[in-house]
């Protein structure tokens, strides 16, 4: 019963589950790949002199857009960094709206706008927080725009596309979602086949045979790099079934008492004096500094209404992932700060949904965890071809049987 479960639910899911393995693979190095390949939009040479205001940034970039209006900065403390400004608009220009497809795809760093699921994360720079339109990646020195680009129209946003729902909105993200869910029972009745049972046959089930015919081979491939793989696996399969249906995050919300839905953002009062003009940029960014001069980048997100309040989110050094950053609201007008929240201080069940993609990515301790995700993914597109191979193999070994007890 169980071998058979097993089976065919892997011969069902099985060309699903080695698309999503491949994809993942390109994914898990995607910003060390984009910032190797594009190293002249991410990085420049570090000047002797200071870094020009982010005023002279944004004149640079309106002289580059007449139309364009700035929706946020983000700025590194790497002196070697360009600045990435992100403009309002759509993927077709600034002033034209994102996509329904794009608005609802989830961002990769920082917090959703409210009203939406809590603990779903977006990236800053990515999603409704940027505005929706270009990103122009800016020289800290001279102001000269080294890089434009439409972050939905990348190729690695279009395999993100392609890994979490085949670009076909809903109905392909509820595709991946019960894939997922497949791919965790296979997991299960694999581990149960997997246990030996004798003892003395657990080491080979721990053991490749080496130098073995290809069929033996093949049995150890699935089998034994199966049992080792399969606790990662499972960990991306689980966080994955997470990221597909909201109920994952509204349950954990609910046993960890969270809030189902993140907090209004606080608005800014009203101007003393008519037509009084909004805290400069590089007053906020100072003002940032200040509070966390060790921070790995700082975001500015400008309001988009009269009445609304900047946001900075400021990624401390040793951050466990990209969207672990402390949060500031101030007064577009006086620069006050309204109100403010560490990581730390996040509700537990947003804490714990915002961690599912780094550690479906293998992003959440850099380097070594992105190798182990990789080389799983890599194993996890093999393991369906494997195991149609041992299907195949005993089933031409029970017809061989059956003609030669027919003979008999």
């Amino acid at each position: 019963m169980i071998r058979d479960l097993h089976l065919y639910l892997g011969l069902v899911s099985g060309l699903v589950i080695v698309f999503v393995c491949l994809t993942g693979c390109i994914l898990a190095f995607e910003k060390e790949i984009e910032q190797t390949w594009y190293s002249e939009r991410y990085f420049v040479a570090s000047a002797a002199t200071a870094p020009l205001p982010l005023a002279r940034l944004a004149d640079a970039v309106r002289a580059h857009k007449p139309d364009a209006k700035i929706a946020s900065f983000k700025v590194y403390a790497d002196p070697t960094r360009t600045v990435e400004i992100n403009l309002a608009g759509g993927p077709n220009g600034p002033g034209k709206g994102p996509s329904p497809t794009d608005a609802k795809q989830e961002g990769r760093n920082a917090e959703r706008p409210t009203g939406k699921p809590a603990g779903k994360t977006e990236g800053p720079g990515k999603g409704k927080g940027d505005g929706g339109g270009p990103r122009l990646y800016v020289n800290p020195y001279t102001a000269a725009i080294v890089g434009e680009i439409n972050p939905r129209e990348t190729f690695f946003h279009t395999v993100e596309q392609l890994h979490r729902g085949l670009v076909a909105g809903k109905i392909g993200k509820l595709v991946m979602g019960i894939s997922s869910s497949i791919f965790l029972f296979i997991l299960g009745t694999g581990l149960v086949l997997w246990w030996p049972a004798a003892r003395k046959s657990l080491t080979q089930r721990l053991q490749v045979k080496w130098g073995s015919s290809w069929k033996r081979l093949n049995h150890d491939f699935h089998v034994v790099l199966g049992f080792y793989a399969s606790l990662f696996l499972f960990v991306m399969a689980i966080t994955g079934v997470g990221m597909s249906f909201d109920w994952v995050s509204q349950s954990i919300n609910q046993l960890t008492n969270s809030p189902l839905k993140r907090p209004e953002p606080p608005v800014s009062a009203a101007p003393a004096v008519a037509g009084a003009a909004p805290f400069a940029p590089d007053a906020v960014l100072a003002l940032a500094r200040q509070q966390a001069p060790g921070a790995v980048s700082y975001s500015l997100q400008l309001p988009k209404e009269a009445d609304g309040s900047i946001k900075v989110a400021i990624l401390p050094a040793g951050a466990i992932a990209d969207n672990a950053t402390n949060e500031v609201f101030l007064d577009q007008y006086s620069g006050q700060v309204i109100s403010g929240q560490t990581y730390e201080q996040r509700p537990v069940g947003h804490r714990i949904r915002g961690l599912f993609k780094p550690v479906h990515t293998g992003a959440i301790f850099g380097w070594p965890t992105k190798m182990l995700a990789l080389i799983v993914s890599l194993l996890g597109a093999t393991f369906p071809v494997t195991g149609t191979i041992l299907w195949l193999n005993r089933r031409r070994k029970n017809r061989k049987k059956a003609r030669q007890l027919q003979t008999v």
